[in-house]
Parts: structure tokens; sequence; C-alpha cells
């Protein structure tokens, strides 16, 4: 698919003008914006900045905060940080709020395997607030191999809500983490079976290849979850008889 062309400095100022009549909008307040790290448009070998869609729908964001709730730049730069972490930009009076579409449900499988989760980026006070648990549980967890960061950073991922959340609420019955190792191990083993079958289409050349294993990985995930599901719930009516 082509992308669409990246604008000038000029032709983006001659957009958000249009869009924007009643704001005194110039370059330099582009500029100004751009060393404050609120937008950085790409730069030509010769220098000349270039506006991508995304760099013009973060300019016409910060626009409408400045002129429709008179946020100063620091706030609006906190809500830009947050959307570039896949969440929800924060009320005028709250906190960033993950999307409910990126959590799920607890359980559903074609819910918890859905691609559009993996951008989401959370900080450890985010993940505690929203999975509703204690910083306490949260090492814990950590402790136990159940929750990590994202490779390389201090963020945390939807699925580590959606773990600690689920880790939070049988915590209430009496299970502690250090017994939920069972899970770790027994997910570890399920991916390794997955993976057998996935790696020879990950091999395979063309432009499809890739698609197609994500898919056989995505059917064989929500099979296996259902599997597992099942088979927990069998034993437990079995001990019920």
């Amino acid at each position: 698919m082509r992308q669409p062309a990246r604008k000038s400095i000029g032709q983006a100022l001659a957009d958000l003008t249009a869009e924007f009549p009643d704001e005194d909008i110039k370059e330099s307040k582009l500029r100004f914006l751009e060393s404050e790290g609120l937008v950085e448009p790409e730069r030509t070998p010769s220098g000349y900045r270039k506006y991508s869609v995304d760099d013009m729908e973060r300019l016409r964001y910060i626009i409408r905060m400045q002129r429709d709730h008179y946020l100063p730049l620091k706030v609006i730069k906190e809500h830009l940080e947050a959307i570039d972490r896949g969440l929800e930009p924060p009320s005028l009076n709250g906190s960033p709020q993950i999307p409910a579409g990126a959590l799920g449900a607890i359980p559903g499988a074609s819910d918890l395997l859905r691609g559009d989760r993996s951008d989401v980026r959370v900080s450890r006070r985010e993940l505690v607030k929203t999975a509703e648990i204690t910083e306490d549980l949260l090492t814990q967890l950590e402790g136990y191999g159940l929750v990590r960061t994202r490779p390389g950073s201090k963020h945390y991922d939807a699925d580590a809500v959606v773990i600690a959340k689920a880790a939070g609420e049988l915590a209430a019955f009496g299970i502690e983490p250090r017994h939920l190792r069972a899970f770790r191990s027994a997910a570890d083993r399920e991916a390794g079976l997955v993976e057998q079958v996935v790696s020879p289409l990950r091999r395979q050349r063309g432009p499809e290849a890739a698609a197609h294993a994500e898919e056989v990985i995505r059917e064989l995930s929500q099979l296996c979850v259902r599997l597992h599901a099942t088979l927990v719930k069998s034993a437990l009516e079995r001990g019920g008889n």
C-alpha cells in the first residue's frame, strides 16, 4: 500500500491554518513544539522537515487542547506520551487509562489473543491501579515469573495487566502467586508445542507466509486455551462427584 505523502512545514501550516482559522499558527510555533519534544517530524538529508499523518494528528491534538481547555504544553506532552503508550489520554483531572478493548474479557480466548493489545505500555503505578492489586502482590508475581516488563523496557503490556488482575482476584480466595507457578509451567509447555508446529511455517518465504504463520498461532492458541479451560472444569466436576 502506498504511504501518504509527508508534508513540508509550509504545507502543514497551510492545512492547520485552514482547519483552525481563528488560531494564530505560525511556522515558529511548529518549530517550538518540535524543540519541546511534542512532535518530531522526519528530516530530509537537506534538513527540511516532513510531517507524517501521525505528526499532523499530534499537532491537531495540541491545538485543540490549547484552544478548548487551555492546557499548558507540559500537560499536553503527558497526554501525548500516554497516547504513544497505547493508553487513553487522561481526563482533565484524571490519569491515563488503558483502553477497555485492549484488556479483553477474563477469560475469553478470542479477546485475550487479539493482536491489537501489543502496543499498550503501562507503568508500574498504572498496572497496580488498573489491576486493583497491591505493590507487594505485583512484586510476588514478578518473583515467580508470572508478570514481566516488556523486553528492554520498564513498562508492562496489556497481558501483564490481565494476569495481575486475575491473580489479584484469585488471591481473594487464598490462592497465592506461589501457587500459580503450575500455570506458568503449563503455559510454557503449551507454547513450546505450538512453536513446533509454527516454526516450519515461519521459515517459508513469500508475502503471505508471515501472515499465515500468525493466523495458525492464533488458531492453535485459542484451541489450547479452550482445551485447558475445559480440562480444568472437567477435573473440578469429577472431584465434586
